[in-house]
């Protein structure tokens, strides 16, 4: 009988590898890759150092399964938010908002991606630069997709669109994480990049 509640309480694989994640993701972004130890991530998930190395072989290996997870996440988090079938500027807006609700939320997540990955001496520089080309190209589609819409615009070059599109997602970037209010944050960028600076020093921002 006390064999099987033993076996009754064994953590599914799936489940304790996911412990095992979101226990590196807290010390990674706490510490960085360079300090962090595998002690460090062992007591933070409540297991012995032996069974993280059984489910991840190495610091470099599971520093780079947190960083493709967290990436993965958020990509779904801003194109699960996009207003589908809605106008180029409230697709926009959306993402936005989902953006900046996800990286707040996610501040480890988020420290570990545009911190810690990106930083010298730690592995998965390539994970994180696929999820930004990812957003890149999203965003670029939204601005071509004005752009031909719009009646009295003249026809940007592909170039410029994406010159733009790079432009709006550094500054989500640099945004992220700087205010609890992710509404307020996304509005602003919105009456930047949306409404144009001259509207908006004109009074005349974009509105939700």
């Amino acid at each position: 009988m006390e064999t099987q509640g033993k076996r009754a309480q064994r953590v599914p694989r799936a489940v304790r590898e996911q412990q095992m994640l979101d226990a590196a993701v807290s010390v990674f972004a706490r510490r960085g890759f360079r300090a962090t130890s595998m002690d460090e991530i062992a007591e933070a998930a409540g297991v012995s150092k032996p069974l993280v190395y059984l489910y991840l072989k190495s610091k470099d290996e599971l520093f780079t399964a947190c960083v493709r997870r967290e990436a993965k996440a958020l990509s779904a988090a801003v194109r699960a938010s996009v207003e589908a079938g809605a106008a180029p500027d409230r697709q926009l807006w959306s993402g936005l908002l989902g953006f900046f609700r996800y990286t707040a939320e996610h501040p480890d997540g988020w420290n570990l991606l545009y911190g810690q990955a990106r930083s010298g001496g730690a592995p998965s520089a390539d994970e994180v630069a696929a999820m930004r080309v990812e957003i890149v190209e999203f965003v670029t589609a939204l601005i071509g997709t004005a752009a031909r819409e719009a009646p009295c615009v003249p026809v940007l070059a592909d170039r410029e669109v994406r010159a733009l599109a790079l432009a709006l997602v550094g500054a989500a970037e640099s945004l992220a994480g700087s205010s609890a209010n992710g509404r307020e944050t996304a509005a602003t960028l919105m009456n930047f990049a949306w409404a144009g600076l001259g509207n908006l020093l004109a009074g005349r921002p974009w509105s939700p």
